[in-house]
């Protein structure tokens, strides 16, 4: 068994990409009511209140300094040129100190708060590496959502020769591990909770659609 203890992960928010499809502004700086994206999804890993996790921490790779004024350390890429959401998952293997890495990104606003939880009840089950998110598309259908991950910090070594030898897609490193999908189609569950914002049009229509940034 590899259940997860108390205290034995680190949350962090991936806030490193370049978001192209939002003109290259740095996305995680983008004001959602006023708050930063990445200091949101912060905001709201951290009123989750979980026992779960010891630290906090963000991965950028630009305007630093910015960053490290909400008090969590700050973390960029170990490797050049932004290669995706698995250089951040990279650097954050690499530098935390739990057992347990948990990762977010920063443009999903409405993320569950109950996420940190029903991804480390995965871990009950025999050789569970990782524990990632599902949930429903437009059509019902079960979708993974592989940068919503709580991961065994063991999986760096791996992770890093994947990346050098010039793997990019989250999914197809996740399919060669113990990965568990965790369904987010529950009565309750928000079916909207992991729609990302991918535009600077769309973070304003989901603005628009929300009146408060935090629950």
């Amino acid at each position: 068994m590899s259940q997860v203890s108390t205290g034995h992960i680190t949350a962090l928010v991936l806030a490193g990409g370049r978001a192209t499809r939002m003109g290259g502004v740095d996305k995680g700086l983008q004001p959602f009511h006023g708050v930063p994206l990445a200091l949101h999804a912060l905001r709201r890993l951290q009123s989750a209140n979980s026992p779960l996790i010891s630290a906090f921490a963000i991965n950028a790779n630009r305007h630093l300094d910015a960053y490290t004024q909400w008090g969590s350390p700050v973390w960029s890429d170990t490797l050049p040129e932004q290669p995706g959401p698995l250089a951040g998952m990279l650097s954050g293997l690499r530098h935390c100190t739990t057992s347990h890495l948990l990762t977010v990104p920063c443009d999903a606003p409405h993320f569950p708060l109950d996420l940190i939880e029903r991804l480390a009840q995965a871990f009950g089950q025999p050789g569970v590496e990782m524990a990632v998110a599902s949930a429903p598309d437009e059509e019902g259908v079960l979708r993974r959502q592989p940068v919503f991950a709580l991961m065994q910090i063991k999986l760096g070594d791996g992770l890093e020769a994947y990346v050098r030898s010039g793997g990019r897609k989250v999914g197809q490193w996740m399919g060669g591990h113990r990965t568990v999908e965790v369904a987010f189609n529950h009565p309750g569950d928000d079916p909207a909770a992991f729609a990302n914002i991918n535009t600077l049009e769309s973070l304003r229509a989901v603005e628009a659609r929300n009146d408060s940034p935090l629950p």
